[in-house]
């Protein structure tokens, strides 16, 4: 306060100084007085108002900020999870179609014979039947009605009922070789003269593919069984021709031509 009283007071004064300095000209000049003993009198200025201090506002007080305390978090809540029943799959239901009452009339006699035929025919088709197995009496019969055939063509010339021939092999090499096969045919009825020109090719000798030769000319004539006649046995041998049996037979036959007894050509 007393800065503010003193500064009021100092700008007062101030204020008074240039007044006087402006208004210099409006103050009446008094003349000397003639005598020592006279008085001058001046007149005073007026006093101007002094400006009366203004209080200074009071500072508001200032507003207290209260901190706000952040809740404490909820505690989170549990999550059960529920087993939601899935949909049961929906049944389909098969509606047949609509059949109609009225019966269809019967077909004709002779048509339902022949369909049944049919049918038959078509099931034996699809479904062969296994071939029966040959018994051993039937086999033999076979062979006997075989043998019987074979001397009933041998012994009557030209009337053969049966097929056969005599082999013979010429003019062999270690790399070729010739068969000749002299047989009979029953279908013609007739003698026939083959003869096969044999090479060493891709087998391990010579006798291998005369032995293989001889094989595919008795297939062409007995691809099953047949009757040989051997000259070294000196009696009639039954063997096979079929393919599971070609182990057998070539052990036979090489037996029959290249053992070390050669007897001569043989006979089927």
């Amino acid at each position: 306060m007393r800065k503010v009283a003193l500064g009021v007071s100092v700008l007062l004064h101030v204020l008074l100084a240039a007044y006087a300095l402006f208004r210099s000209d409006t103050i009446e000049k008094i003349p000397p007085p003639k005598k020592e003993s006279a008085m001058v009198y001046i007149a005073p200025l007026k006093d101007k108002p002094q400006p009366q201090p203004q209080p200074k506002p009071t500072p508001k007080p200032k507003d207290t900020k209260v901190a706000k305390v952040k809740p404490p978090p909820a505690p989170s809540k549990r999550v059960v999870t529920k087993d939601v029943p899935r949909d049961k799959p929906k049944l389909e239901t098969f509606t047949p179609p609509l059949v109609s009452k009225v019966p269809l009339p019967p077909p004709p006699a002779e048509d339902m014979s022949s369909m049944i035929e049919q049918r038959r025919k078509q099931r034996e088709a699809q479904n062969p039947a296994p071939p029966a197995e040959e018994s051993e009496n039937d086999r033999a019969m076979r062979v006997a009605k075989a043998n019987i055939a074979g001397a009933q063509g041998r012994n009557s010339g030209s009337d053969r009922e049966d097929s056969g021939g005599v082999f013979s092999i010429v003019n062999q090499t270690s790399f070729s070789a010739e068969v000749k096969f002299k047989g009979w045919n029953g279908n013609f009825k007739r003698n026939w003269l083959k003869q096969e020109k044999v090479e060493l090719g891709n087998e391990p000798d010579i006798e291998t593919a005369i032995l293989k030769k001889m094989i595919q000319l008795i297939r062409a004539e007995k691809p099953g069984d047949f009757v040989w006649e051997s000259r070294r046995l000196g009696r009639n041998v039954n063997l096979s021709a079929r393919v599971e049996d070609t182990a057998e037979l070539m052990a036979f036959l090489r037996q029959e031509f290249f053992s070390e007894k050669r007897p001569g050509p043989g006979r089927r």
